[in-house]
């Protein structure tokens, strides 16, 4: 049986969020929120908050149980602390946690996770069922010339 961890991750995300499209809605105010503190910007992705709750499940498949915090910390950057009077050495900033936490709720809604108390979340029964089909689908597409030999 193939798992998520067979897969390359960036297939496996884009073919994840295809499938979340129609499960997961973005609130109105995505378009102008930044991702973290280290951004200028929001995200100028058309399919951002699919492909976050896409990465956000394939985090908590491979790390759960895991919190909001330690998933901010994974998403977060590197905030530049010059500006024009003084020079400071970069420090390390946390993701947004409000849009990791709206996701969460959103595949929860979905039963993809379920909270386990004091620890985070992890994924369902179901949700697993759901990543090793995806897993499936994402390894068949593949073009891997050095296993036509054994065929």
């Amino acid at each position: 049986m193939v798992t998520l961890y067979d897969v390359p991750a960036e297939e496996f995300i884009d073919e994840l969020a295809d499938r979340l499209a129609d499960r997961l809605e973005a609130p109105d105010w995505v378009e102008f929120t930044k991702t973290g503190q280290d951004r200028e910007l929001p995200p100028q992705q058309e399919d951002f908050w699919e492909t976050r709750g896409a990465s956000l499940l394939r985090k908590v498949a491979m790390n759960g149980p895991i919190g909001v915090e330690r998933l901010a910390t994974e998403y977060g950057g590197t905030k530049d602390g010059s500006n024009r009077y003084s020079v400071a050495p970069a420090n390390h900033v946390s993701g947004s946690k409000k849009i990791i936490r709206e996701v969460l709720i959103q595949l929860e809604d979905e039963d993809l996770l379920q909270t386990a108390q004091g620890e985070g979340r992890r994924t369902t029964a179901e949700g697993d069922s759901f990543l090793d089909e995806v897993a499936q689908d994402v390894f068949e597409s593949l073009d891997r010339p050095e296993l036509e030999r054994y065929a």
